[in-house]
């Protein structure tokens, strides 16, 4: 990966390698990675950014969500800004370059304008979101929806695993709960929203490009299915007579992968938890929880997709004679990227002397929540076997420092929509 990308001396990417790094050091795991929301492991790591913010001329604070938040004044105070970022937060045995890619790499970005001592006709800021993941408190781009002002403080009673309050996490943070309204900006302070990011799939390797234009956020819907049979002896239950809840749940998993494999506008499907009660051996499976994620590049495509699948599997419970409960837990539109950002990040592209290509992103990020206060742009950078939320995770320096060049290009030659 990278061949043929010559990287300079003193390189963007060189830097933000080192300080990936560093950053993928901080972990509430020796031997993984491992740092979620209002923990200390994201203090720490909060600290660290704050720093290298203030080591690349932007005043920098921690917002009332724990955002890291960092600006750089344009050619006069208080101009409306570009804003840059991704989130600082991991899943559980994470891979260091998802969310701190576009973190860092905007800050070196920065950093790089201010060692020129120039000034742009627009402020710069970047933000650090403080949870993207959604792992402690189940509840997903909790950073960018404050900052976009969509915040529900109804989750701020959910509780992690040992039991702590979001609030009262919050406080022991050193944040109050009661004003995470305070981080939430203006659609008139911000020009637009840029995230640069690690692919997370394969499709710029086998294109043999290090970046690409992201044209759209794919939404999701996510649903929580509960098929309910009869629990009995493995032995004496005659096989027309089963009332199989785990047989059934079988039909369905298989029943969505095939509707999702014969489309071929980018719908994908996910099983990704089952569980079957009572979990012997010898009997019968009486009841399966298992829960099902369904994406598409377009709103009207997956919620056509969603009624389908529901229906087949509604067709498969009746004829198995198994009672369904079916929730939908999660709903997420499609976050389209704006055409004049993707038109000015491929200028980009094509100068630093790469093809140009587009690609949708079928994982989620903050431009999802940023989109209700600005328009979206997102440049994606290759990923090493398209591996993401795992310690496999890497970028390549040569791709890191073309990413790093391409961001730079678009920040230096940025031109905000006409209104």
């Amino acid at each position: 990966m990278g061949a043929g990308i010559a990287v300079r001396n003193n390189s963007l990417g060189e830097e933000v390698v080192r300080r990936i790094t560093e950053l993928g050091g901080i972990s509430e795991d020796a031997d993984t990675l491992t740092r979620v929301y209002l923990s200390k492991e994201l203090r720490t790591a909060a600290d660290l950014i704050l720093g290298w913010m203030r080591s690349a001329g932007m005043h920098a604070h921690l917002d009332a969500v724990g955002n890291v938040c960092g600006r750089y004044e344009g050619e006069r105070p208080g101009l409306p800004c570009l804003m840059l970022g991704s989130h600082y937060d991991t899943v559980r045995d994470a891979g260091k370059w998802d969310g701190p890619l576009g973190v860092i790499t905007a800050i070196s970005c920065v950093a790089e304008l201010n060692r020129r001592g120039r000034r742009l006709p627009f402020a710069i800021e970047v933000v650090g979101f403080a949870d993207e993941e959604g792992v402690r408190f189940a509840s997903t781009l909790l950073g960018s929806r404050a900052v976009a002002g969509t915040f529900d403080e109804s989750v701020l009673a959910t509780r992690d695993r040992d039991g702590v309050s979001m609030r009262d996490a919050l406080v022991q943070f050193g944040l109050d709960p009661d004003h995470i309204g305070a981080a939430a900006r203006m659609r008139r302070e911000l020009l637009a929203y840029l995230e640069l990011h690690i692919e997370q799939g394969p499709v710029l390797e086998a294109q043999n490009l290090p970046v690409g234009v992201v044209t759209a956020i794919a939404g999701a819907t996510r649903l929580a299915a509960r098929l309910t049979g009869i629990a009995g002896h493995a032995g004496t239950v005659p096989m027309a007579l089963r009332r199989d809840a785990l047989s059934g749940a079988a039909e369905c998993i298989t029943a969505i992968e095939q509707f999702c494999r014969t489309d071929t506008n980018g719908l994908v499907g996910t099983v990704g938890y089952l569980h079957a009660k009572p979990g012997a051996t010898n009997v019968i499976p009486g009841q399966v929880s298992f829960t099902i994620d369904i994406r598409a590049p377009t709103d009207a495509h997956r919620k056509r997709a969603v009624a389908d699948i529901v229906r087949q599997i509604e067709a498969i419970a009746k004829r198995r004679d198994l009672s369904l409960q079916l929730d939908v837990t999660h709903e997420n539109r499609t976050a389209p990227c704006a055409p004049w950002l993707k038109e000015q990040i491929a200028h980009a592209i094509a100068a630093e002397g790469f093809s140009v290509f587009e690609l949708p992103s079928g994982a989620g990020h903050d431009g999802m929540a940023m989109i209700d206060i600005a328009d979206v742009g997102m440049i994606f950078v290759r990923c090493r076997g398209g591996i993401s939320h795992n310690p496999a995770e890497h970028v390549e320096l040569a791709d890191a420092d073309a990413g790093a060049r391409v961001l730079l290009r678009v920040i230096e030659n940025f031109r905000p929509r006409e209104s």
